[in-house]
């Protein structure tokens, strides 16, 4: 069967470069959803996007789909006439609606008895006719995050659409969307294109674009990008590239051109993140360092023309960007003019949450919290109490109000100027350690008691007034606390429990200010949010369940234990022992009765008298590893009890008709799971 090479093309305005990737690959995805729909095969999808136009190119898709055999099943036979021998209603009624007259329709067996049907055969779907419909289909599904409306007509799309190509190798098919209809004419670069550039075949789509200044290839811009931006570096420099900024700049060009420019030395007396933001955020730009990782006053900008004057353009970049810069030398050195503890003052004006105060009161809290915690993480009181009463006081300095990701990076810069110790200034920026998921963690117990105090005073207060995240609201980011906490509780305090560094959180608010469960309910999100941690890890959740399910009380136990049963599971004898928990766990869950203590005398079977000694054995062995948190070790005493526990269950007769012997080998089976519940309930680990 032969096959063809379609291209789509949706042509538009400026597309933001956060969203023109996604938009694209849900293109992709749904015209080849379209093409399985109608029984149309077709290779990989090339899915290309530049900041002006989505394009989807699939190769080798078949002409004409294969004609299919249809059966469609209409009433019972036993149901299709009535008494006299006429046609029911429902036989009449399936008949027609298939344009055929009772008469015609075949008796079709199936599993479940005949049933009057019709046999017929479906003619495969033509690529050429049904591509328009799976084209509009598609560009339907674009996901958009707002819509805008443009010209006299109603049409909606993210931004305004302004051509459209189809092509089924070199055919042109007629598509209709936005008011407009498709052709083979496309667009060249904005400056340096055409302003119609025809489309000789589908898979020319690219070179011909490239002919135009147009990189179609998100993957190849990134590409061009990378090499001429590490290419503007001297070789005692870096140029700092990551993937964010690299994707989006990216999505702002479609044929990129990078050029390097300078700003005044002095500047690099303002903190480099400062300097580092007003370049990347506002002016997407990459910074460079030198080989000593300090800052260099320079900058790599990627611009969407190729300029026979660069310096010009040059020029205009540093023009740009050199208010920006001052800007921030300003607030920074207007910031110093006062102290961090003047600026705490001001705090009392900024309310953190409507039930809960402002931020003068919740850095009290912090501060309170932190210093109760530093017994557990083994921290200074004395660097904790004078950083607890500055941790938030940047949030209302200028620099802060300017660039909102300095928050803690400026309030040390302002610590160190005012005589502050280094380990106070640490401790004001550290505490808001970790930012996101695999972020660095706070490199001091001083630092880390005032991230878990700042951790724990949102979520007791939030949680303790009711506002608990639901779907995907939670604007408080307690998701993101928790794990937080969890991962500062398990590097510094692993054997904290978790009951008593959530009641110190609690007592810091006012009597009767929160809920009284609050502490049980924090315990309990802060346990459901372990599975994400140890996803990282490649732990299973049924592999936590089996943990957490003996209760434990603090996440260093939970930590060794689920990293131990982790080794564990998957062997021979965690599956044979697993398999045997959940059938003693099944058992004695029957037992209405009270179960009396082992009584040996009433052993009759060697195999429950070898499982008994065995278990003994285990027993004394188990009393050292646990006390030692020693859990494989744990785990491997327990393993040596798997032969005995087979033969038991091969060999022995738990529900003996005498009722002394079946209450005493219920107390076996009780006490040998109360051994192994001493690790972990493996029987959760059952298949």
């Amino acid at each position: 069967m032969t096959s063809s090479t379609v291209l789509f093309e949706l042509g538009t305005e400026e597309l933001p470069a956060g969203e023109y990737e996604a938009m694209a690959r849900s293109l992709g995805s749904a015209m080849l959803s379209g093409l399985q729909h109608y029984g149309l095969s077709a290779g990989d999808a090339r899915v290309l996007a530049t900041p002006r136009r989505l394009a989807v190119v699939i190769q080798n898709v078949a002409e004409r789909a294969a004609d299919r055999h249809e059966e469609v099943l209409g009433p019972p036979v036993t149901a299709a006439r009535t008494a006299d021998g006429e046609w029911t209603p429902a036989a009449i009624g399936f008949a027609k609606k298939q344009g055929l007259d009772p008469e015609d329709l075949q008796t079709i067996p199936t599993e479940k008895g005949d049933r009057l049907g019709v046999s017929k055969t479906a003619t495969g779907a033509v690529c050429s006719d049904v591509l328009p419909a799976i084209v509009s289909q598609a560009v339907a599904q674009i996901p958009v995050s707002k819509r805008m409306r443009w010209g006299r007509e109603r049409h909606e799309f993210l931004r305004p659409v302004q051509w459209l190509v189809l092509l089924c190798n070199e055919r042109s098919l007629d598509v209709s969307l936005f008011g407009l209809k498709s052709d083979r004419v496309s667009r060249g670069h904005r400056f340096h294109g055409d302003d119609a550039v025809e489309i000789p075949h589908a898979d020319a789509y690219e070179k011909t674009l490239r002919d135009q200044f147009v990189i179609a290839s998100v993957e190849e811009r990134k590409r061009m990008v990378k090499e001429q931006v590490e290419a503007l570096a001297s070789s005692n420099e870096r140029v700092v590239i990551d993937d964010g900024l690299l994707s989006e700049v990216a999505g702002l060009v479609e044929w990129p051109v990078a050029l390097r420019g300078s700003f005044d030395e002095t500047f690099l007396e303002v903190p480099r993140q400062a300097l580092i933001s007003s370049m990347r955020e506002h002016q997407k730009y990459f910074h460079i360092e030198n080989a000593d990782g300090e800052l260099v006053p320079a900058f790599i900008t990627v611009s969407n023309i190729q300029s026979s004057h660069p310096q010009s353009v040059i020029y205009g970049n540093e023009k740009v960007i050199r208010p920006r810069l001052a800007d921030a030398a300003f607030f920074f050195n207007v910031d110093k003019q006062t102290t961090l503890a003047n600026k705490a003052e001001r705090l009392d004006g900024v309310l953190f949450q409507r039930d809960l105060g402002t931020l003068a009161d919740k850095q009290a809290r912090i501060s309170h919290v932190a210093l109760a915690l530093c017994a557990h993480l083994n921290a200074s009181e004395e660097t904790v109490k004078a950083a607890g009463a500055l941790v938030k006081a940047d949030l209302v300095s200028d620099m802060v109000g300017e660039f909102p990701e300095l928050q803690g990076i400026a309030g040390r810069h302002y610590a160190l100027h005012d005589g502050e110790a280094e380990a106070v200034a640490d401790a004001i920026e550290q505490h808001y350690w970790p930012k996101f998921s695999g972020d660095t963690l706070p490199t001091t117990p001083e630092s880390a008691s005032l991230a878990l105090a700042d951790r724990l005073d949102t979520l007791v207060g939030i949680f303790g007034i009711g506002q608990s995240p639901t779907g995907s609201k939670d604007p408080f980011a307690l998701r993101r606390a928790s794990l937080a906490a969890i991962r500062i509780l398990l590097a510094f305090a692993p054997n904290a429990r978790l009951d008593a560094v959530l009641t110190i959180a609690a007592q810091s608010f006012a009597t009767g200010q929160l809920s009284a469960d609050v502490v049980t309910t924090v315990k309990a999100y802060l346990l459901d949010r372990l599975p994400a941690h140890y996803e990282e890890q490649g732990i299973s959740i049924d592999t936590l369940r089996s943990v957490t399910s003996v209760g434990t009380e603090s996440l260093g136990d939970i930590d060794l234990r689920t990293l131990a049963v982790a080794e564990f599971a998957g062997s021979e004898a965690a599956d044979a022992l697993a398999a045997a928990n959940k059938r003693v766990a099944n058992i004695l869950a029957k037992v209405d009765e009270l179960v009396p203590e082992i009584n040996t005398s009433y052993f009759d079977a060697p195999a429950e008298i070898a499982l008994h000694a065995s278990l003994d054995d285990c027993k004394r062995a188990l009393v050292g590893a646990v006390a030692e948190r020693d859990y494989a070790k744990a785990l491997a005493h327990l393993s040596a009890l798997r032969d005995d526990v087979d033969q038991f269950f091969d060999s022995v007769l738990v529900n003996a008709e005498n009722t002394a012997v079946r209450l005493n080998r219920l107390a076996l089976l009780k006490d040998l799971r109360g051994q192994f519940l001493q690790v972990a309930d493996l029987a959760v680990l059952a298949r």
